[in-house]
């Protein structure tokens, strides 16, 4: 029998060795997804019980189908992707599409300043603040307690009786009060009373403390002013339900519902207190067509292009020179010549804003007193060179990011194309134009595009620098030479001038997404840098 001593040797197949298993589907994994989920869930049960008290029900109906689908999503086997796409796209969902999606439903309503809130709020609002004191009323013993940082009246009668009372709790009797010297309630368990320190310090609150007698605001009210002696205060406009009209009891003035979310007189007098409407596209009208605000919105409008614009192209211009510059292979130091340039980079740029509109100050600057010899040029407060001093400020802490990606492309560039042309008698200038350039834009162009977006949005230094200003003449809006878009918007949501908008601040920050968004996808179809990204 012949033995074939080359004959390979087939190892012995040992049975697989089993690991402990790990990873979400394990019993640690299943425990902690378990605890994860009961604390969303009981969030999600403790918003769904005040979304059904406040009656918010399509709120309500999208929480809850929310909270099904991502129990749903974490409770079953498989789908391991959407495990973890899921609180991604539900981050994205809260806050980019719900904020966008707000901001269009708020601009197509006059919520602002006196229109808040819906027409029942406004009819108790107008009742409660439309208050007169009665002549010959009696004085009513009170003293003010606190319990849980909300105030209220303990109010002793003429007769002796002691009621209880706060601004949104109507007065209810209290058998079981504390009772001073003279007859008077001082105290109920449960709630601190106020000494009279108390009293002095805290007299604005006392003052805008009001106490219904019951629900039906017309059965008056008692207000203080030491917080010792109330009395009786009744409302001057009586609200007829029937009719949905306020009357001055006084004058016989009738208020009606004008249609546009307030209460109007026959003579055109409204009631400060109104309620929120749609008004469909009213708020894009008002922004071409009020004289107070078409004007100095077409300018803003120009001035935010060219702002957005130049920074683009001085930032790349200076970063580029830079990076050309310090790219050099025979220039020494060059990494302590870049951490100075990119150091305006680390320097928040609110900050930056601050130092520098004081360092431009017409009067007390450096820049006037110690660089000019004291000269007295208006840097922030002349229209133009406003203009000129917020690109330099924006330029200097703008170049080091474009100096940092500049340098990053400059070295990703391949050698052998510049030696190439080199061999062909190319000059440095016709390198740069023709190889360089071109190679650098393909790369850089998304960037380009994210910074003009940026920049059309520059809330920081136009804020910090200047305000917006120097103001335009002939409007009552509070704009400026320097404003863009986006702080007119603020200015107009948070009452910087002429009373907060929130409506138009919406529609003028709908146009902003607008226009970058249109520019955007132009520029990035014009450069086909995704083209190149993708291939």
């Amino acid at each position: 029998m012949a033995v074939y001593l080359d004959a390979p040797v087939r190892p012995t197949q040992s049975a697989p060795v089993r690991k402990p298993k790990r990873g979400p589907d394990s019993l640690a994994g299943t425990l902690a997804k378990i605890v994860l989920l009961g604390l969303v869930d009981a969030f999600a049960v403790y918003v769904l019980i005040v979304l059904f008290l406040a009656e918010e029900w399509i709120i309500l109906a999208v929480t809850a189908a929310v909270t099904l689908s991502i129990n749903w999503i974490y409770l079953r086997r498989g789908g391991l992707p959407a495990k973890y796409l899921a609180p991604g796209v539900l981050f994205l969902l809260i806050f980019q599409v719900f904020v966008v999606v707000y901001s269009g439903y708020v601009a197509f309503t006059n919520y602002g300043d006196g229109h808040n809130s819906t027409k029942e709020d406004a009819v108790a609002a107008i009742s409660l603040t439309a208050q007169q004191r009665v002549p010959d009323s009696p004085a009513y013993q009170v003293s003010v307690l606190e319990k849980g940082n909300e105030l209220f009246l303990l109010v002793t009668d003429p007769d002796g009786r002691v009621e209880l009372g706060g601004t949104e709790q109507p007065l209810e009797e209290v058998q079981d009060a504390q009772m001073g010297s003279a007859g008077k309630a001082t105290g109920v368990d449960g709630y601190e009373t106020l000494a009279f320190n108390d009293l002095l310090s805290r007299q604005s609150e006392i003052l805008e403390l009001t106490v219904p007698f019951s629900d039906n605001l017309e059965d008056g009210t008692l207000k203080t002013a030491d917080g010792s002696n109330a009395y009786v205060y009744k409302p001057v406009l009586v609200y007829d339900e029937s009719a949905d009209t306020f009357t001055n009891a006084e004058t016989g003035t009738v208020y009606r519902d004008s249609g546009e979310g307030n209460f109007v007189s026959d003579t055109g007098e409204a009631l400060p207190t109104g309620w929120k409407i749609h008004v469909g596209f009213e708020n894009f009208q008002r922004a071409v067509t009020d004289p107070d605000l078409r004007g100095p919105l077409f300018s803003v409008i120009g001035w935010t292009f060219t702002f957005a614009v130049a920074s683009v192209g001085l930032c790349f211009g200076l970063g580029l020179f830079l990076a050309l510059t310090f790219n050099h292979p025979t220039l020494k130091g060059k990494r302590t010549y870049r951490i100075l340039m990119i150091m305006p980079y680390a320097f928040p740029a609110f900050l930056a804003g601050l130092v520098w509109s004081g360092m431009l100050n017409q009067e007390f600057g450096f820049i006037n007193n110690s660089l000019l010899g004291g000269a007295s040029i208006p840097w922030l407060n002349d229209p133009w060179l406003a203009k000129v001093s917020v690109l330099l400020v924006n330029t200097w802490l703008g170049f080091p990011y474009m100096f940092l990606v500049c340098t990053g492309a400059l070295q990703s560039l391949p050698e052998e194309v510049n030696e190439a042309a080199r061999m062909d008698g190319a000059s440095a200038w016709r390198i740069f134009r023709s190889i360089k350039l071109p190679l650098l834009l393909v790369s850089t162009a998304p960037l380009l595009i994210s910074t003009f977006a940026f920049n059309f949005n520059n809330f920081n230094v136009i804020f910090m620098l200047t305000g917006g200003g120097p103001r335009f003449p002939g409007t009552s809006q509070d704009i400026g030479a320097t404003d863009l878009l986006i702080t007119v918007v603020y200015k107009v949501a948070f009452g910087q001038g002429t009373g907060r908008d929130y409506g138009l601040a919406s529609a003028l920050a709908i146009l902003i997404f607008i226009i970058v968004a249109v520019i955007s996808a132009v520029s990035f179809r014009q450069t086909k840098s995704l083209e190149e990204v993708n291939s």
